[in-house]
């Protein structure tokens, strides 16, 4: 459909929690369409609609091992596992900067699909990875501030120096 302008950290726009979904209509399928394509052309394996602006609970993900991208509204976590994975973690809204987060393993999300039924979803690694860190992003958490002060600070400063030399 169209990709759509990411909005940039520090933008407090990604620091708002989004609010709930409650129509479920061509609109929403619009900016689901709108997300996957943004996202490919970041590039990137997950997006929220936060991250272009507009302060709904949509996540899209399009993970390396899924057989199709998938579109996640209202996304809830249930339950996750007391056992931890650490992985690099990056944001679309600070592209060129990533770092280790350490996260549950596994766990158990309720959703709703673009027609609004409701479904559960049991998931571990990359996807259990993703739908933490973009369900953070909808409840206005950015990703850098699961990092401590020391790294979070030196994370900022290496994106500043890089946004500079690229002139963006």
């Amino acid at each position: 459909m169209t990709v759509r302008p990411i909005v940039r950290f520090p933008d407090q726009r990604l620091r708002r929690p989004a609010a709930p979904v409650t129509h479920f209509d061509a609109a929403l399928r619009t900016l689901a369409a709108d997300l996957l394509d943004t996202m490919r052309a970041a590039p990137g394996i997950g997006i929220t609609a936060p991250h272009i602006g507009v302060a709904l609970r949509v996540v899209v993900l399009n993970l390396p091992d899924a057989p199709a991208p998938q579109t996640y509204i209202n996304p809830e976590i249930l339950w996750t596992s007391d056992e931890t994975l650490r992985h690099e973690e990056g944001s679309v809204s600070m592209p060129g900067v990533i770092e280790q987060i350490e996260r549950p393993a596994r766990l158990r999300l309720r959703y709703q699909d673009l027609d609004g039924t409701g479904h559960v979803e049991d998931s571990d690694g990359l996807r259990a990875i993703c739908h933490q860190h973009e369900i953070d992003q909808l409840d206005g958490i950015f990703w850098i501030q699961r990092l401590s002060a020391l790294r979070r600070n030196r994370l900022v400063a290496r994106y500043e120096k890089l946004r500079r030399t690229e002139g963006r």
